[in-house]
């Protein structure tokens, strides 16, 4: 049944079938916009000023044009001191003169004489001076955008600059920006306090010049540039060769389109949290609730465990993967009850191989990490090609994955394959694992060291193995890894989707990532485990966990409770209720 839709009293009050219908609905009428172009394209760089005063009514238009402008994280680190005083207008220009002639010294002859013609600013003259600074007194951690670009704040005040040139040349009045300052003279000359950095001088007043061309373009000195010179084409080498880029992601319409029909849906979009946005992930890659997903459980045993690093004896993976093949360990069980295929795959478990499984071995004798590598280059390669095979077999029937392993020993190979990717050492990477006690986890964390210290002897570097996955899974890694490596990369490839279970799975997709980078588009974090690094893998996949039950189960088991929520989710989603407009609305 359709309902009228629930207009909102605040915020935006479109609808997606609005924008659809109505793209450029928020454009200006044309005598507005060319106003806009107008002073855009007349502003300029004044440094005659006429003496009269600038009325306090127009400095306020002026300075809130400039608290309007974007800020990273809207953190609006600018600050306004709006100088008048004579003798520290006088002094602003004394300080001009001096940096003046020292930039004028360092040019060629020629260059100098003619720079030392210009007038390069108005301070003394201008009715006011107008100096904005950026308070970087918050650590750049705790302002939304600034922990990877530090420098945005001061990006953000120069925004707030350009807003205030632009409100100025509307206005009437001059603008000019003067740099021909140490900055800490200015900033004492103002007693600006520490960790609060001035952007130089804005002269500003009614202009005694009425340039149709910036000065220096005028004079000479400079001329401009082209703009088809300065524009680039999806890279800056034009050249590049995008067939090499062999995963793919959603994007525009792919991505827009099912935004725009939950906007249609009887409830507020997004209201579900993280679980809406992995849904559409899932309808973005074409999933919807009639698709069906399959789990492939990676079984396998490690030579690592030789050095005491489980609680478990290794003959427990043969064990749980023999009632996996019954539907009688607790992952297949849940498996089977909501409807999940199951496909186990043995690609190392000591002892006769089981029957009705999926099976791969090792041709050569495989190494402990410490003292060898856990797999040949060949054999890697084998298990890596084996995991392309079986993943182009699975798309077939279902483009959701599921990912789970069982093994002893795994959660310390996991952790050596983090500790590589990710520039760890071992207490970095190492919890309490499956039943283990402390004298085992320090096991575990001294055996992770000495696997570190045997590839720095080799001469191998973390970032030298990342870039070729394959060998790295060879030698930190496992015939799991290996396998997983392959599956996780061509199910991507292949415009799958790929539910991660724990600790190494999780850790084999960053590796993947490693492949092409593109393959986390194809990837959901079904939850955050017990092991401290798994958070630090998923942070670097950007991937947010589904839900933190503290599970350390194994088995697929977080995957299989994330589908069941994400399926439930997709089934009600078709079952919800829609909402119509008038027809008047529209457009």
């Amino acid at each position: 049944m359709n309902y009228p839709r629930p207009i909102p009293l605040t915020g935006d009050v479109t609808s997606a079938r609005q924008r659809r219908a109505a793209p450029d609905g928020w454009r200006f009428n044309g005598d507005e916009a060319q106003s806009f172009y107008d002073v855009l394209y007349s502003r300029r760089d004044v440094r005659r000023f006429r003496p009269d005063a600038v009325d306090e009514e127009i400095l306020g238009k002026i300075l809130a044009a400039a608290h309007a402008a974007p800020s990273v994280g809207h953190s609006q680190p600018w600050r306004f001191i709006v100088v008048r005083d004579d003798a520290l207008r006088a002094r602003a220009a004394q300080l001009a003169a001096k940096e003046r002639l020292l930039a004028a010294s360092k040019l060629d002859e020629e260059k100098r004489r003619q720079m030392l013609d210009f007038q390069l600013e108005g301070i003394a003259e201008a009715p006011l001076g107008i100096v904005v600074c950026c308070d970087r007194r918050v650590s750049h951690e705790q302002v939304l955008g600034r922990a990877t670009y530090v420098d945005a704040d001061m990006w953000s005040c120069a925004c707030a600059i350009e807003n205030m040139w632009l409100a100025a040349r509307a206005e009437g009045l001059g603008l000019g920006w003067v740099t021909l300052f140490k900055s800490r003279d200015l900033s004492e000359m103002l007693s600006i306090p520490d960790g609060v950095e001035n952007l130089g001088w804005l002269c500003v007043g009614w202009p005694d010049e009425r340039n149709p061309l910036p000065g220096l373009e005028r004079h000479g000195w400079s001329v401009k540039l082209d703009l088809e010179n300065l524009v680039y084409r999806d890279t800056w080498n034009q050249e590049t060769d995008k067939s090499s880029f062999l995963v793919t992601a959603p994007v525009g319409s792919e991505i827009v389109n099912v935004r725009d029909d939950a906007d249609e849906l009887l409830y507020v979009p997004g209201s579900l949290g993280l679980l809406d946005k992995s849904m559409d992930r899932l309808l973005q890659h074409g999933i919807d609730k009639d698709d069906k997903a399959t789990m492939v459980l990676v079984a396998c045993d490690h030579s690592v465990t030789r050095h005491h690093i489980s609680a478990y004896e290794a003959g427990v993976t043969k064990d749980v993967l023999s009632a996996a093949l019954r539907s009688e360990s607790l992952g297949a069980a849940i498996a089977k009850e909501v409807s999940v295929g199951l496909l186990p795959v043995d690609v190392g478990v000591e002892g006769e191989p089981a029957q009705n499984c999926l099976r791969m071995e090792a041709s050569s004798e495989r190494g402990d990490l410490i003292q060898k590598d856990a797999l040949c280059p060949a054999d890697a390669e084998k298990f890596y090609n084996f995991g392309l095979d079986i993943a182009k077999k699975l798309i077939l029937e279902s483009k959701v994955l599921l990912l789970g392993d069982i093994g002893i020993g795994n959660t310390t190979v996991a952790a050596a394959l983090t500790a590589v990717l990710l520039d760890l050492d071992g207490s970095q990477c190492i919890g309490q694992g499956a039943a283990s006690d402390y004298s085992i986890a320090r096991n575990k964390i001294v055996t992770v060291d000495r696997i570190r210290g045997r590839i720095a002897a080799e001469g191998k570097d973390s970032a030298g193995l990342r870039g070729d996955p394959v060998l790295t899974a060879a030698k930190v890694g496992g015939p799991d890894i290996a396998f997983m490596l392959g599956l996780i990369f061509e199910f991507s490839r292949l415009n799958g989707i790929v539910i991660l279970d724990g600790y190494l799975t999780s850790a084999a997709a960053l590796l993947a990532t490693h492949l092409d980078r593109l393959v986390a588009a194809h990837l959901l974090a079904a939850h955050r485990s017990k092991e401290p690094a798994h958070k630090l893998i998923l942070d670097a996949l950007g991937l947010e966990p589904l839900f933190d039950l503290r599970l350390r189960a194994g088995e697929g088991i977080g995957g299989l409770f994330a589908w069941q929520m994400l399926s439930a989710g997709l089934r009600a989603r078709s079952h919800t209720g829609r909402v119509e407009e008038k027809q008047s609305d529209v457009g």
